[in-house]
């Protein structure tokens, strides 16, 4: 069983990493548009790439986030973020520890 339990924990810490890196990927962004920015810029291109397809799905189902033209949209993603990973990770490590050290 500690190998499913080192999966989990794996699994966890990955799901970790890449939900802190999509934070500062949307945290760069925010900023970003706020300066002037070339739009043909690579960067520019990546952060629109990478962040703008969950942006809009928050912006479609909340359409009152874009009140006064502020775009809040960030500010919800980064909430879901700081929600998964203090929920769903943390609930893989214990399941992990769980498994492997007993209940």
């Amino acid at each position: 069983m500690f190998l499913l339990a080192n999966l989990i924990e794996a699994a966890a810490g990955v799901l970790n990493m890449v939900l802190w890196l999509y934070m500062w990927i949307i945290i760069i962004h925010a900023l970003v548009s706020w300066v002037n920015a070339d739009p043909y810029n690579p960067i520019v291109r990546f952060l629109y790439n990478v962040t703008e397809p969950v942006l809009y799905c928050v912006r479609r189902a909340i359409p009152f986030l874009r009140a006064s033209g502020i775009d809040f949209s960030p500010i919800v993603v980064l909430i879901a973020i700081f929600f998964l990973q203090t929920f769903l990770v943390q609930s893989l490590y214990d399941l992990a520890r769980t498994i492997k050290y007993g209940g």
